[in-house]
């Protein structure tokens, strides 16, 4: 059975690879056997987890990307093309609060609105269909990453970012439908994991960790980890998933 978790000689990009998130994503794709183009703005973070990637046993590729410019994702699904051959898995990772900054609805000025929805909505919806157009009629697999923000509840402070990612799981099913059957396209929902942003938005620091986990009423008593991300994203991206698609899997301890 493990045979269907297995992605040797499958091909993987991922966006805002660089840290966090999207780096515990590329080292568990590249873990699970596949070769990876990391993609960040900062292309020290990029070389670093391309090493890191290496370091495993596959090949890793690096390339600097602001998924918010017009044409960059375009080009970056031409340089993964160029670099591996082809393109078999693609993960929309890049997102967040853009200037670390939680915001009410009434209180968000129009470039911050345009900031968030281009960097959490439009980039995810130009990689889908970057990926969409490398990997033609052959089997692939698009993961977006949503957030428990945007399951349909109500957000405090965090509304323009809890709109995008609803908006996220609303284009998911539709790629979904538009891509199959040769494009299965899911999404993967995190709940509260220390990242640099989630760090800087909330103040958090090691001695608060106690406190927030509890605040945070997490029925398994802990905060998430990239690596339990990276596992999620593993999991869609390979056979075993192979009859899910339009799904949003909500990895969130239990909140």
């Amino acid at each position: 059975m493990l045979e269907d978790f297995d992605l040797s000689g499958r091909r993987a990009v991922v966006t805002g690879g660089g840290k966090g998130i999207g780096r515990g994503i590329a080292l568990a794709l590249a873990g699970a056997g596949a070769d990876v183009m990391v993609a960040a703005r900062t292309q020290e973070d990029v070389d670093e987890v391309a090493a890191a990637v290496a370091a495993l046993g596959r090949q890793g590729f690096a390339r600097s990307c602001d998924v918010t410019a017009e044409g960059e994702v375009d080009a970056l699904a031409d340089a993964a093309v160029e670099a591996m051959g082809g393109v078999d898995i693609w993960v929309n990772n890049a997102g967040g609060l853009p200037d670390a900054t939680p915001r009410y609805l009434t209180r968000t000025p129009p470039d911050r609105w345009a900031a968030q929805l281009d960097l959490n909505l439009t980039a995810v919806w130009q990689g889908c269909v970057s990926a969409a157009r490398v990997m033609g009629d052959d089997r692939g697999a698009i993961v977006n990453i949503s957030s428990s923000a945007g399951d349909g509840r109500g957000n405090v402070k965090n509304g323009p970012y809890g709109a995008a990612k609803s908006a996220v799981n609303s284009l998911t099913a539709t790629f979904s439908i538009e891509l199959a059957p040769a494009i299965r396209v899911n999404a993967v929902a995190p709940g509260p994991v220390p990242t640099e942003n989630f760090m800087d938005s909330v103040q958090f620091t090691e001695e608060r960790r106690p406190m927030i986990e509890k605040q945070l009423n997490i029925p398994l008593r802990r905060l998430g980890t990239e690596r339990d991300i990276g596992n999620a994203v593993v999991f869609l991206a390979s056979d075993a998933a192979s009859w899910i698609t339009g799904q949003v899997l909500r990895v969130t301890g239990g909140r």
